[in-house]
């Protein structure tokens, strides 16, 4: 392949000697661990999991982003993108963990709900990636609709922020100041800081905990103390990789909430596609494959749910260090994806990341959901916001996704949850959609805007469409 402008390492460029290509390799590792961690241990605390649980958790998601890597770079578009956990599936993930958490179940329980929601909907994935279908989707699935859904994923868990950094505003404001400071201020002036803004600003936090705890100012008890026991107990490599929660439940509510994550996922990956494939100098994308990624995005979400992870997708963050660095290599993808596999398989390092404290856990909430809200505003604005049609649309489904879960929560607060005469299984299915903001919205901007009319232009449909040709 003919070495392009800008471009260090090519597709199919093998960078040497191997230090240089790990170095590489890791560097994908440290863009994409700040986010990936964050998911589960966002996750782990509502589900109310002990620090050995935590560390399962984390190396089980490091686990399923590496398989799922090697996977895409192999065999799904073949392109240097990387796959990890995505915030779109916050919101039913919170859903599932109110409901079974509700009934009394533990967290291996609620984590055997949420695998199994995660294969059913990855069917559904490989399905609309393998079928070739995903070519037309854009055409129903508009940034009227998109744009709302994302903006859910974020705002829709204010909830958790401001209290949970409130345990301790000392550690949770050292990341709040530190991730503005590395992302907008010494970000401009040196872009390498702000990939890792996230990562750095927990780990100076961190330390600074871990020494207030090492000294004895953070006794046990005391939110921000690290407790490290959890490591200790934690197994040197892990023996029990697949199905380590128990055996997948399913339920059909859990699977229609977890639909709303997975057509968020499906559009952000459609869109990182064309994104990488610019920045790595690549042949232009074909419809073949971004099916192909989509599908094997499926496959990566169904190993999840075997493994005990989390639901994966593609990385914009990794496409913007190829981008800065000009190394669009598989070969330092598919390294960086066997450090993952080997982080998920080494016990003691899911541990240590999981003796980071909640109030630290809290910081990375309030600058990361704001952020989430904003990308989907953004989005939305590919669509025509002069337009009436799309104002209505979006301010109803944004508001409905805000206010639908409050009237599910009130009406079981009040001992009144949600019933229908007659189908106690339908009556479940609309209490679980309905608690699920991005559901809602979902579901009710996937109807107006495809029964209202408006112009291609107005719905921010592109004029290029994507064929399946080859």
């Amino acid at each position: 392949m003919k070495k392009q402008q800008g471009i260090v390492y090519g597709l199919d460029d093998v960078p040497k000697p191997f230090a240089k290509a790990l170095g590489l390799g890791l560097q994908h590792v440290l863009t994409m661990f700040g986010a990936t961690i964050a998911v589960p241990l966002i996750l782990a605390p509502a589900m109310g999991m002990n620090a050995y649980q935590t560390g399962v958790l984390v190396a089980a998601a490091m686990l399923s982003a590496g398989v799922a890597t090697l996977l895409q770079v192999n065999f799904g578009t073949r392109l240097p993108i990387v796959q990890g956990m995505s915030f779109a599936f916050l919101g039913p993930f919170f859903a599932i963990i109110a409901a079974v958490g509700g009934r009394g179940g533990d967290p291996a329980t609620i984590m055997t709900y949420i695998a199994g929601a995660m294969i059913l909907g990855a069917f559904v994935e490989m399905f609309i990636g393998f079928s070739g279908i995903i070519g037309g989707i854009q055409n129903i699935l508009t940034p009227v609709v998109i744009g709302p859904v994302i903006a859910l994923i974020g705002l829709a868990l204010f909830g958790v922020g401001a209290p949970m950094a409130g345990q301790n505003w000392f550690l949770s404001g050292i990341v709040i100041i530190l991730v503005f400071y590395f992302t907008l201020v010494l970000g401009r002036k040196k872009p390498t800081l702000s990939l890792f803004s996230i990562l750095l600003s927990v780990l100076i936090a961190y330390i600074i905990a871990a020494t207030l705890t090492i000294t004895g100012v953070y006794v046990q008890g005391t939110p921000g103390f690290v407790d490290f026991s959890g490591v200790a107990a934690a197994e040197l490599f892990r023996l029990r990789l697949v199905f380590p929660w128990g055996v997948p439940r399913f339920d059909i509510g859990f699977f229609l909430a977890v639909l709303a994550g997975y057509l968020a996922s499906i559009i952000e990956s459609y869109g990182d596609y064309h994104a990488v494939a610019v920045v790595a100098k690549a042949p232009e994308l074909t419809g073949k494959q971004v099916s192909r990624g989509i599908g094997m995005e499926g496959i990566g979400c169904f190993l999840a749910g075997i493994f005990g992870g989390l639901a994966n997708t593609s990385y914009t963050e990794n496409i913007g260090l190829v981008g800065l660095t000009g190394v669009a290599s598989r070969y330092v993808v598919n390294i960086g994806a066997v450090v993952l596999i080997f982080l998920g398989v080494f016990g003691k390092f899911g541990a240590t990341v999981a003796t980071i404290p909640t109030p630290i856990i809290g910081g990375l909430y309030t600058t990361l959901f704001g952020l989430i809200a904003a990308i989907g505003i953004s989005t939305a604005a590919k669509a025509d916001l002069s337009s009436m049609r799309n104002m209505m649309i979006i301010g109803f489904i944004l508001f409905m996704g805000l206010s639908v879960p409050e009237y599910f929560k009130g009406l079981a607060a009040a001992g009144t949850p949600f019933a229908i005469s007659g189908a106690p299984l339908l009556a479940d299915i609309i209490t679980t959609i309905g608690q699920t903001g991005m559901a809602v919205a979902a579901i009710l901007g996937l109807i107006l805007d495809n029964i209202i009319p408006g112009t291609p232009e107005e719905r921010g449909i592109p004029r290029k469409k994507l064929t399946t040709a080859k």
